[in-house]
C-alpha cells in the first residue's frame, strides 16, 4: 500500500471519532447551506496541514511539555464554550421567535474564520499527529519523505470526510422542518459546551 492511500485510510478512520469541529460544521450546515460548511471544511483543512507540516519538523515534542498543555487545553476548552453558546444562543433564540432567525447570519468569510479560529485553537492536535506518525515511522519504516506523502493522505480524508458528510446531510435538510433545524442547533450548541467543559476538567486535573 502506498503511503498516500495509507494516509488516506488511516485519516479517515481517524475521522470516525466524531470531535467538535465536525458538530461545529454540522451546526452550521444545517442551520445555512452547504457552501458556507464547505468554506468551514476548508478552514478545518488548512489547519490541519498546518498541524501536519509542524509535526513533520518536530514542534510536537516542544507542545508536550506539562505548562504548555495546561495553557493551551485551558484556552481551546474556552473557545469550544463560546462557540458552543453562540449556536445554542441562535436556536434557542429562533425557537422563542416562533421561527425568527436568531443572532448569527452565515456568510462563506465567517464561517472560514469561524472554524479557523475553532481548529487553530487547539494546537495540541500537533502531539496527536506526531505520535500518528511516529507510530507509523516504526510500523512501516517509512523515511521522512514517506512521511510527507502520508501526512498529504491524512489531511485530504478531512476535507474528503467533512465534505461528503455535509453534502449528504444538505440534501437531506431540505425535508426538515424549520423548528426542527433549530432543535439540532441546540443539540449541537449543548455538545460543543459538554466538550470544552470535560476538556478543561480533564486539562486542570492532568
Amino acid at each position: 500500500m502506498t503511503p498516500l492511500l495509507n494516509g488516506l485510510l488511516t485519516g479517515l478512520f481517524l475521522q470516525l471519532a466524531l470531535g467538535p469541529v465536525f458538530f461545529y460544521i454540522f451546526g452550521i450546515t444545517v442551520d445555512s447551506n452547504y457552501i458556507n460548511g464547505l468554506s468551514g471544511i476548508l478552514a478545518v483543512t488548512i489547519v490541519d496541514y498546518l498541524y501536519i507540516v509542524l509535526s513533520l519538523i518536530g514542534i510536537g515534542r516542544l507542545l508536550q511539555k506539562d505548562k504548555i498543555k495546561k495553557i493551551f487545553g485551558i484556552v481551546s476548552s474556552v473557545i469550544l464554550v463560546l462557540f458552543g453558546l453562540m449556536i445554542l444562543y441562535k436556536g434557542l433564540a429562533f425557537i422563542n421567535r416562533a421561527g425568527h432567525a436568531g443572532s448569527v447570519a452565515w456568510t462563506p468569510v465567517n464561517s472560514f474564520t469561524s472554524c479557523f479560529i475553532l481548529t487553530v485553537s487547539s494546537p495540541l492536535t500537533i502531539v496527536f499527529w506526531t505520535s500518528v506518525f511516529s507510530a507509523k515511522a516504526i510500523e512501516k519504516n517509512y523515511k521522512k519523505q514517506q512521511l510527507v506523502i502520508f501526512g498529504i493522505g491524512t489531511g485530504l480524508s478531512t476535507f474528503l470526510f467533512l465534505s461528503l458528510s455535509m453534502m449528504i446531510l444538505s440534501l437531506l435538510k431540505s425535508n426538515i422542518p424549520g423548528l426542527i433545524v433549530q432543535i439540532l442547533n441546540c443539540i449541537v450548541g449543548f455538545v460543543l459546551i459538554y466538550y470544552g467543559i470535560t476538556r478543561m476538567i480533564k486539562t486542570i486535573r492532568n
